[in-house]
Order: structure tokens, then sequence, then C-alpha cells
């Protein structure tokens, strides 16, 4: 009843030289990697904060010792996932608002959280450690600002 189709469909793929393709687990190194990145620059724009703050009572900001250490966990998670490239440090802005600082903590807070989300699914035990221990030092003074405008 109908005659068989002799000729090449137009919706079949032209022989396509091979693409060099990343296995699952290199894909979540490289998210990992960029959320921790992300996270490392919003660190240290609240470290830098804290110090410029030292000498104020701007309690809303965390100590400056406590984030230049996990800046320096962040950056070595990094370099562990880069094959042992440290990420590139951003300058701080000098934008010193106190609205400023909260969406900062907010923003580094969404990215612990997304960097663990990618580290539980890679099942990295160092980098779920490490961001779960960053989620809960950012939500800190998320909610002591939540309680004083209570």
């Amino acid at each position: 009843m109908y005659e068989p189709i002799r000729t090449k469909s137009v919706h079949t793929m032209a022989a396509a030289p091979e693409v060099p393709h990343r296995s699952r687990e290199e894909e979540l190194d490289i998210r990992l990697a960029g959320q921790l990145t992300a996270l490392l620059t919003v660190t240290d724009e609240l470290h830098a904060r804290a110090v410029r703050d030292a000498g104020g009572t701007d309690g809303a900001a965390p100590d400056g010792a406590a984030l230049a250490a996990a800046a320096e966990r962040i950056a070595e998670q990094v370099a562990r996932l880069s094959g042992g490239h440290y990420p590139l440090r951003a300058e701080p802005s000098d934008d010193s608002s106190p609205s400023r600082t909260e969406a900062l903590q907010q923003r580094a807070h969404t990215l612990a959280g997304n960097a663990l989300a990618v580290a539980t699914s890679r099942g990295d035990a160092a980098a779920m450690a490490l961001t779960a221990e960053r989620m809960e030092a950012h939500a800190a003074p998320l909610r002591d600002r939540d309680l004083a405008t209570a």
C-alpha cells in the first residue's frame, strides 16, 4: 500500500565529529566548584566588612577571624575540585550600608544551601560538612535580625 522511503530523512543527524563528554561526576565537580567559588566571593566580602567594622558596634557582622578561616577552607575545597587550581579572589566593594551586609548574609546562606545540594548529590562528605557549617553560620545573623524586628 505504501512505498518504502528510499532516501535518507532530513531529520537524521549528520555524522558529527566526536565531541568530548564529561561524566556526571565531572559535571558535579564543576558545579560544586562554581557554587563554592561564589560562596567564597561573598565570604570575602563579609570578611572585609567585619574587619572594617571591627571598631564599630555592628553586631550583625560575624567575627572576621572566623570568616577568614572559612574563606581559606572554601578555597581549599575549590582547589581540590579544580585539580589544584586555587580560585581568584575578588576585591570587596566599598558599599558599607547595613542593608548590604544583610543582603550578603542572605546570599551566602543561599549559596551554601545550593552548594550543599550539589555536594550531597556528589556524595562529598567534606564539602557537605563545610557547606552545612556555612549555612548555619550565615543563618544565625538572619535569625537575630528576624527576632529583633518581630
